[in-house]
């Protein structure tokens, strides 16, 4: 009978898919590559939410958030009760651990008080951190170490100093760094295990999410002058055309994102990537020393990608490729052997949990809406979808191989690019003849995709704002 594999699942938070060396992109990473000359890196794969809570949650779940009812980064609890995929994991005879960032649960409070929740959706053992911006009104196994450490009141200043994107390293030691703790945990997991079970570890690091904050000496790593030019801002062809979430961004962007600033950003941030990269490096090498990587599975990914002043504006909450687009590399014992390649399949975030189970030997018997990935990972098909859906805030992304459609919280088509003449986002033809014709077809296209995902009771619970529900907990910071 053949032994079940061990599975590292790798996450991170806000990585652009174009940024690996792997694809072309700016910032080195050997380790993603070497992962991925080892299996098959997917080039084309969107998330199911350009925000954190959203895309998470919908990753868990395989349902998306006009299902869930996690739309915005709002004081959600995913429930214990919900139907999970790690759960499915742990039945199938793994013992499961979770260290970094999860965000199903709200990212502000007791944190270290809430594990039995996460034990409820299916980890053994647990070691959650909150974002960047909001550890500082968290509870968190790595707050309380840098209270310890004396490193607490440097870091948390430095976070309410950072009102305005700037690239600057953080206050913290580099071996005190989030993603270094992150990593660090992982490795003294898988480097005291001693279970008979198989194991599924799965880490999650916080970067390199801004406050482009990377610590020396990655910070200094790339040059601001190397990084490639931003895209610039589009062009809105339709005069009457609706308006809609991105619009606002566009205003606040005016004034927020010159492009030698995001050339700044770009170069912290890659080294935010390299670091994350270091770190993976150091995971496998135990894995290695454990004598297990020949029977190990790997999966990464993030939850969105990254704007990094492209048209202008930072952060995420758009649809655009920038933001959209997110890195997954598969690795199995199987394609280690067979050598790496890239596939341009369209593939979503809610994909990752049936591939992973499927990898790991089960199935999932409860409705959702993701697919495994593992028929194109095998080589048995090129295809895996024929379009993709995204939501936020009201709002639905509808995209196939020709056309990206963006309807507004008034279901009005207020985006839409046509992507074999346009792959950069540069013309917008939404309120044009031309875009008017395309409603035509696509908005059918996209009432069938909403259909085809039905509406389903959601598995969220809303809970009352952390500030009311802990006390002495206050939102000063951003919630990432």
């Amino acid at each position: 009978m053949k032994k079940q594999p061990n599975i590292l699942f790798i996450m991170t938070d806000q990585f652009r898919g174009d940024v690996m060396s792997c694809v072309g992109g700016p910032a080195r990473t050997p380790n993603l590559d070497g992962i991925a000359s080892e299996g098959v890196c997917f080039t084309n794969c969107s998330t199911a939410a350009p925000l954190c809570v959203p895309a998470r949650v919908s990753m868990m779940t395989g349902k998306y958030p006009h299902t869930t009812g996690a739309w915005d980064n709002a004081a959600y609890v995913l429930s214990p009760e919900a139907n999970l995929w790690t759960k499915e994991i742990k039945k199938l005879g793994y013992q499961t651990a979770v260290f970094g960032k999860l965000h199903l649960h709200t990212d502000f409070g007791d944190m270290i008080a809430r594990e039995p929740i996460v034990h409820g959706y299916g980890f053994d053992v647990v070691n959650e951190v909150s974002g960047p911006h909001s550890t500082c009104q968290t509870r968190t196994h790595l707050g309380e170490e840098w209270k310890r450490k004396g490193l607490w009141d440097a870091y948390c200043a430095d976070m309410l100093a950072r009102n305005s994107p700037f690239a600057k390293p953080s206050p913290l030691p580099l071996e005190e760094y989030y993603d270094v703790y992150v990593g660090r945990r992982a490795k003294e997991y898988l480097e005291a295990y001693q279970g008979e079970q198989p194991w599924f570890c799965h880490v999650s690091f916080g970067g390199p999410h801004d406050p482009w904050d990377t610590p020396e000496p990655y910070a200094s790593l790339y040059a601001p002058e190397d990084m490639p030019d931003p895209l610039p801002r589009m062009r809105h062809l339709g005069e009457n055309r609706p308006k809609g979430e991105f619009d606002r961004l566009a205003e606040k962007a005016k004034i927020q994102c010159t492009p030698e600033t995001a050339r700044e950003i770009r170069a912290n941030y890659c080294g935010g990537v390299t670091l994350i990269d270091h770190m993976i490096g150091e995971i496998i090498e135990v894995i290695r020393k454990r004598g297990e990587w020949d029977n190990t599975v790997v999966l990464f990914t993030s939850d969105h990608g990254e704007m990094n002043g492209d048209h202008g504006i930072v952060n995420k909450r758009t649809f655009l490729r920038s933001a959209l687009n997110i890195p997954l590399i598969v690795r199995t014992p199987e394609t280690a052997c067979s050598g790496g390649r890239q596939s341009d399949a369209m593939v979503s975030l809610l994909d990752v949990g049936p591939t992973l189970v499927d990898l790991a030997g089960g199935q999932l018997d409860y409705i959702q809406f993701g697919r495994s990935v593992r028929p194109v990972v095998d080589g048995l098909s090129q295809a895996h979808r024929d379009y993709i859906l995204s939501e936020y805030g009201g709002e639905i992304m509808y995209m196939d191989q020709d056309w990206k459609l963006v309807t507004n919280q008034r279901g009005e088509p207020y985006l839409l690019f046509c992507l074999p003449e346009d792959q950069d986002e540069q013309r917008d033809l939404a309120g044009t003849p031309e875009g008017e014709l395309a409603w035509d077809i696509l908005s059918k296209k996209l009432l069938y995709a909403l259909a085809e995902n039905r509406c389903l009771k959601p598995s969220v619970i809303q809970m009352p704002a952390p500030a009311q529900e802990e006390g002495k907990f206050q939102r000063s910071v951003q919630p990432d």
